[in-house]
């Protein structure tokens, strides 16, 4: 912990070095501000107990977090970070001694700088071994495989899978991801105290009742955290709130309807509305290059509509760069008659790898997802959203999405999703609906902001790509 105060220090002392300098040699150039005074750097040491309380405060010491709710919680800290420095000013009224510039600077210059350099550094201790934690999973069944593939695909989160423990006599012995499994899970206790277990998974949704809440209080005092996994698959993750019930010795799950919300669902249009019209200012010309190139280099129009089913099951014309020849579908239906290996990628995905239809241009529009930039005038439309279930047609509604169409398609389909950072191309249709099903049950509005971030990588990297 004290390494990670230190990197802490570090970058706020670099992210006000940074603000001080846009503040005396930058922004000068590009407005009228008075002249900074020649104080020293050391005039705003109070800065850095106000950061690092609300560091504390947030638990970014004491807890794990994902990667993404790592951020989350970092951008908590700038913004209250940043207000507190203000209050601090007006309550002590030495507001005209320090440069409110710098302050704001300060905050701006911090959200994306104290992500990648905490993150960073996170990585390395946790490279180094110095924020790992050994983790032993009860249960080699496929729960407890689930769980490895998630904490392995999380690094931030420091927890290392060092070995399973099952009563099963068939898997002993065997691996689950190169982690061996070991018999009996009575030995747990045996396992802490002589490997240095600091955090024990029980995932064995399947055990008796009695046993398990006995394992359980057996172990609480035993290692630092225990880590029980229900056997609750698929309902809501995000939002789901822990109540207990004292008296009782329960607890329940308060699951929400977010959506359901006319704040949210305003809060999702505002943001949409927002978001979209940066988006156009700043895409404007790179659109306006595409509707060339494809007007040049193939005969019809740069952008061509398609009817898909929007909320509530409404049609509506879903805009798209044309990536397409005229006669695409003769083209396609002579693929597929010819072709049992092709009509069979078509039935599974409704996409072909090698579409015969596609133009040079319309492949790179796809393969970095370009060709679906004009659907920002859609979410201006109200028609989508910039994050939402995919856009589909009612043939695909009928045959694939069945009793989840009601669920997926009571909001806007979206310009992106979690379709297109799972995989896209590369899942089956089923895990699509999966995926669409999922986004509705768990919608909060950081949920589209990763979604966002992460179509960025996706697009960057083609993965899954057309």
């Amino acid at each position: 912990m004290v390494l990670l105060i230190t990197a802490d220090i570090l970058t706020i002392f670099s992210v006000l070095q940074g603000a001080l300098y846009t503040r005396k040699n930058i922004l000068p150039h590009f407005g009228t501000f008075p002249e900074f005074p020649p104080i020293d750097f050391m005039f705003f040491w109070w800065i850095f107990p106000v950061w690092l309380f609300f560091l504390a405060y947030e638990g970014l010491y004491a807890k794990r977090f994902s990667f993404w709710d790592e951020v989350k919680m970092l951008w908590k800290v700038v913004l209250f970070s940043t207000l507190a420095t203000f209050a601090i000013l007006y309550l002590s009224k030495s507001g005209e001694q320090v440069s409110r510039t710098v302050l704001v600077l300060t905050g701006i210059i911090a959200v994306p700088v104290l992500p990648v350099i905490r993150t960073n550094a996170k990585k390395l201790l946790i490279y180094t071994g110095l924020l790992n934690s050994k983790v032993l999973v009860l249960g080699a069944g496929k729960t407890g495989e689930l769980i490895l593939n998630a904490l392995r695909r999380d690094r931030n989160l420091g927890l290392n899978v060092v070995g399973f423990l099952d009563d099963d006599p068939v898997k002993i012995g065997e691996r689950i991801g190169g982690i061996k499994i070991h018999a009996g899970v009575d030995k747990v206790q045996k396992y802490i105290g002589r490997c240095g277990i600091e955090s024990v998974v029980i995932a064995m949704p399947g055990y008796e009742k009695k046993k398990f809440v006995s394992l359980v209080n057996k172990l609480q005092h035993k290692a630092r955290n225990i880590i029980l996994i229900p056997d609750l698959f698929g309902i809501t993750v995000l939002g789901t709130n822990l109540l207990h019930f004292f008296q009782d010795q329960a607890i329940g799950l308060e699951v929400k309807n977010n959506l359901a919300r006319p704040l949210n669902i305003l809060i999702k249009k505002l943001f949409d509305l927002i978001s979209s019209c940066i988006l156009l200012l700043l895409l404007a010309i790179p659109m306006i290059i595409i509707a060339a190139v494809i007007r040049a280099t193939s005969a019809g129009p740069a952008i061509f509509s398609q009817i898909r089913i929007g909320r509530n099951d409404r049609p509506f014309k879903c805009y798209k760069f044309r990536t397409m020849y005229n006669d695409a579908e003769e083209r396609l239906n002579a693929l597929l008659e010819n072709s049992s290996e092709a009509r069979s990628e078509w039935d599974h995905r409704w996409k072909l790898s090698n579409d015969p239809r596609i133009t040079k241009i319309g492949r790179f529009l796809r393969e970095t997802s370009l060709d679906e930039l004009p659907q920002i005038f859609n979410v201006l439309k109200g028609d989508m959203s910039l994050v939402g279930p995919r856009p589909v047609t009612r043939q695909e509604i009928d045959e694939y999405y069945k009793d989840q169409a009601k669920l997926c398609f009571g909001v806007p389909p979206g310009v992106t999703g979690l379709w297109q950072v799972s995989g896209r191309s590369n899942t089956a249709y089923d895990y699509r609906v999966t995926l669409d099903s999922w986004y509705v049950r768990n919608w909060n509005l950081w949920l589209d902001i990763v979604i966002l971030f992460k179509t960025v990588s996706v697009v960057i990297k083609k993965e899954g790509a057309v």
